[in-house]
């Protein structure tokens, strides 16, 4: 009797998810990160090895964008309520020098390859740098703050990079997918293109960061004067964030930009209200200490309290989710991968990215910025590729791709779907191996020099 594919699915789930809940402190004491476990699980599970799951990237391209955004979303958010200090600090002229700088060099440089080496047409060549140039926040988190107190400068960098990036990426994906023929991204190449960025890029942070204030500031305001909006921090997280990209798209502003924006500004009212703006870097405590659940209320309407306690809160559950949704889309990555094939163009394209493209982009973005060798070389190396290249490369998918003459348009998705892929399962393979050598070896070095 043939078992139906539904329990089939159950039983996968079921058995990755407690078995993650079982090896997960093992695990943390291996120099490998979790999506390395992830990956080979989703390749077995698809058709080049067990055929138990088959997802196409390009049949099921938009139900992997929706699965891809709202993990790209959570993370945004979560990534910006992490960044405690304030934009007057010095320090963030790095995640900016690298989220926007370094970006601007390496999508060209990605396009030029894809163009004399891979043979690509300009249009597939510059959306495969859109798709590549992000650096990704959830696959980062080895190298990410581990918590608001956190101001080393190498981990506060790639945090604002993998925000920033994942956003201001979004014009050249369209840029391309306008040369290979779509429709609705014309308003790319007509000739108010400028002003069409520009606009997306200002009202997403203008709107992101308008929305997260006012919301945070309305929550704190009902909670201190009339106890109100007590609890439900899970509720307002996710529905803050899927206000302020449903708002801040209907302005056509750049609703990734936007999420991000309205976790900083979140994150800004706590560190005004709480009255610290400046922490001891030595000091890796949170702000607010989550009190037990007999005390919360008392704790989330006290006035010195209220805007951490809200911030805090919402930012540990949102971690908890991003962890599950880590999970799931690195387990699709394999799957994806299994079903369309590792690429040696991928292959060849990811060892350049990784060891010409972004150390040159990352030295060309930090010229004159006060970092020593070490930091620039480790800002250079973790250049993670993950989530954000795998959304807008299924979103690129969900369009039909014309091809100019000479090129077969058939053969163009495949093509950069099987690149893509490949790309990010290496970075997620080498940058996952090293990651934790390389940090502990900084952080040894960092204790002795006494390097901020």
């Amino acid at each position: 009797m043939a078992i139906d594919q539904s329990i089939i699915w159950y039983l996968i789930v079921g058995a990755l998810l407690l078995s993650m809940s079982l090896m997960a402190s093992l695990l943390d004491r291996l120099p490998i990160s979790l999506a390395m476990f992830y990956l080979p699980v989703g390749y077995v599970l698809g058709p080049a090895v067990t055929g138990l799951i088959n997802v196409s990237p390009v049949q099921h391209a938009e139900l992997l964008t929706t699965l891809a955004k709202m993990a790209l979303l959570l993370s945004l958010f979560t990534v910006g309520l992490k960044l405690r200090l304030p934009f007057r600090n010095p320090i963030w002229r790095l995640p900016l020098r690298l989220g926007v700088l370094a970006m601007l060099v390496t999508i060209p440089l990605v396009a030029l390859a894809g163009v004399f080496m891979f043979n690509l047409p300009p249009g597939a060549a510059i959306l495969l740098g859109g798709i590549l140039a992000p650096t990704d926040p959830v696959l980062a988190s080895d190298v990410q703050i581990k918590d608001v107190s956190d101001r080393d400068r190498i981990r506060y960098s790639l945090t604002g990079e993998g925000g920033l990036n994942d956003g201001t990426a979004f014009p050249f994906v369209m840029l391309g997918l306008s040369l290979l023929g779509v429709p609705s991204a014309t308003a790319y190449i007509n000739t108010h293109a400028m002003l069409h960025v520009a606009w997306g890029v200002v009202a997403g942070l203008v709107g992101g960061w308008f929305i997260g204030w006012l919301v945070g500031r309305l929550v704190v305001g009902l909670r201190l004067r009339f106890r109100l909006a007590l609890g439900m921090e899970e509720f307002l997280g996710i529905g803050l964030i899927a206000l302020t990209y449903g708002v801040t798209e209907a302005i056509h502003g750049i609703g990734f930009l936007a999420v991000f924006a309205a976790g900083l500004a979140m994150r800004r009212i706590e560190s005004t209200n709480s009255g610290l703006q400046e922490v001891d870097p030595d000091q890796r405590q949170n702000v607010v200490h989550i009190a037990p659940a007999s005390h919360k209320e008392k704790v989330a309407t006290h006035p010195a309290k209220a805007s951490a306690y809200m911030t805090e809160t919402v930012l540990g559950f949102n971690q908890q989710l991003e962890q599950f949704a880590e999970f799931v889309m690195v387990t699709l990555t394999g799957i994806l991968l299994s079903h369309i094939g590792f690429s040696a163009a991928g292959a060849l394209l990811a060892l350049l990215l990784f060891f010409v493209i972004r150390p040159l982009s990352v030295a060309l973005a930090l010229t004159g910025a006060k970092v020593t060798s070490l930091q620039r070389r480790l800002m250079a190396w973790f250049g993670i590729k993950g989530i954000g290249s795998l959304y807008y490369l299924v979103f690129a998918l969900q369009f039909p791709w014309l091809a100019p003459a000479g090129y077969r348009s058939s053969a163009l998705a495949p093509q950069i779907s099987s690149m893509v892929l490949t790309v990010v399962a290496m970075s997620i393979v080498m940058h996952g191996i090293s990651s934790t050598p390389l940090m502990d070896m900084y952080q040894r070095r960092r204790r002795r020099q006494k390097t901020p």
